[in-house]
């Protein structure tokens, strides 16, 4: 039976950024992973496919819109064929690179999956068996079936139908309101269909604010598409070609009938067929993995990262993960992982940018703030644009002026929000980020309108 240092089970983000960086350390190391495309979620089924989608359907929405720009656009229209051709060669060219990177001799490779059998012990599919000094789990995770009434019996949809469709599909209920259901059911209604979209919680997008929900369900509404909030699903069901939801809305039953159903209610950790129980690894109330700030989990041997373990499904943070546990597995110094600077984006249009600590977690913590904010409606380069969806917040100490968060709902603010997010990583304060120059017009210097009122309630 081999032994090796580090062994990493699932070859996504995460896990390859933990087996890049013990390589550094090691020369013995493994990666398992039995899937039939290897590179993970990102590349293969999440941020570059639906990125790339997304931005094919925001410039269709803008040739539509060609008469506010002064410009006449006889028509414009999806070609789905050359869409989903577009979308494949571009994440295979991501996914070709991984997967060469994967296989490349580096790590040993196993296309197989894997079950513990002991704490440092694992059995591959073929029955073969390897130990581990140190283990990284990064099996990412699955499509959540919620136990709604007739959902688990219908041929409902998922994300990845979503992203490999090659027709306009006439009519789809979209159930979630979370950032995938939301970035998704845009861009259908922006292809063309007709969307309903139907969220328990009071607002879309409550990862959120309020705030900023409003915004982008008011954006909804305006491109046609039906929005529910506030709901409670009875059942579903699916006769005659046609699915049905029944649901609570407002002291009322309602009843929505579309062609197509696409659950995007959420993820689960993928962990059912590891035998964790062999390992001694303890599992969170959600599911989840529990990890410490260093990876490590309750055997302290084996490590987790990415969407197995969360807090946040966020892939630059799964891959700080994976790098933090690859040092520490291999006895190297590292900073333990640490979320007061979280950085999120959604991509809806307008996009949602969030960056450092909200005001909600600054009240529960009881630190003193102020903040300011400034609407794009108001704003010159996004008044050119026709982009005047949205706001700029900026949230500061009380006494400093130091930033400790922001908030930008509006044109390109998952780029706009990097302004606040390297400041704020830097210890930078509102007075600091108005000594930089500003050019007119662009989209960035609508940040310097309340970092002004910021700087100026700190001077007085």
């Amino acid at each position: 039976m081999k032994t090796y240092d580090f062994i990493v089970i699932g070859g996504g983000s995460a896990g390859y950024a933990a087996a890049r960086t013990a390589r550094e350390y090691t020369d013995t190391v493994a990666i398992i992973d039995g899937a039939k495309e290897l590179s993970g979620l990102c590349i293969l089924r999440g941020c570059m496919p639906s990125k790339t989608l997304i931005y094919s359907a925001e410039i269709l929405h803008l040739a539509q819109k060609g008469k506010l720009f002064g410009l006449d656009i006889p028509e414009a229209a999806a070609d789905m064929r050359k869409l989903h051709e577009r979308k494949s060669r571009i994440v295979g060219e991501f996914a070709g690179y991984r997967q060469e990177q994967i296989t490349s001799g580096r790590f040993d490779f196993y296309p197989s999956y894997a079950r513990f059998v002991s704490p440092n012990e694992i059995e591959l599919t073929d029955g073969t068996r390897l130990a581990g000094k140190r283990f990284f789990i990064s099996t990412g995770s699955t499509v959540s079936v919620p136990p709604i009434s007739g959902l688990s019996t219908v041929p409902f949809w998922t994300s990845d139908h979503i992203l490999d469709l090659d027709f306009i599909p006439e009519s789809v209920i979209v159930l979630g309101g979370g950032v995938v259901a939301c970035e998704l059911a845009q861009y259908l209604a922006r292809i063309g269909s007709r969307v309903t979209q139907i969220q328990r919680s009071e607002h879309i997008l409550k990862e959120t604010t309020p705030e900023a929900a409003e915004v982008i369900e008011k954006a909804f509404t305006d491109e046609g598409m039906a929005l529910f909030t506030g709901t409670q699903i009875e059942k579903i069901n699916y006769s005659d070609d046609q699915f049905t939801v029944v649901f609570n809305h407002l002291g009322k039953l309602s009843t929505q009938k579309a062609k197509y159903l696409f659950n995007a209610l959420g993820r689960e950790a993928a962990t059912k067929g590891l035998n964790l129980d062999a390992a001694e690894i303890k599992l969170r109330a959600n599911g989840k993995i529990d990890a410490n700030e260093y990876q490590q989990t309750s055997n302290a041997a084996v490590y987790a990262g990415g969407d197995c373990t969360g807090p946040y499904e966020i892939v630059h943070i799964a891959i700080q993960q994976g790098e933090v546990a690859g040092k520490h597995a291999l006895g190297q110094i590292t900073t333990p992982m640490n979320y007061n600077n979280l950085l999120s984006v959604v991509f809806t249009d307008p996009q949602v940018a969030l960056c450092g600590t909200t005001e909600k977690d600054l009240k529960k913590k009881g630190i003193p703030y102020i903040s300011a904010s400034y609407p794009f409606d108001d704003h010159g380069k996004s008044i050119l644009m026709e982009a005047k969806r949205g706001y700029v917040k900026v949230i500061a100490h009380a006494q400093t002026g130091k930033l400790l968060g922001a908030e930008i709902v509006g044109k390109d603010a998952g780029e706009l929000i990097h302004i606040f997010s390297t400041a704020i990583a830097l210890g930078a304060t509102a007075a600091d980020m108005v000594k930089a120059p500003w050019y007119h017009p662009t989209l960035a210097e609508i940040v310097t309108y309340p970092l002004e009122e910021i700087a100026e309630k700190i001077l007085s």
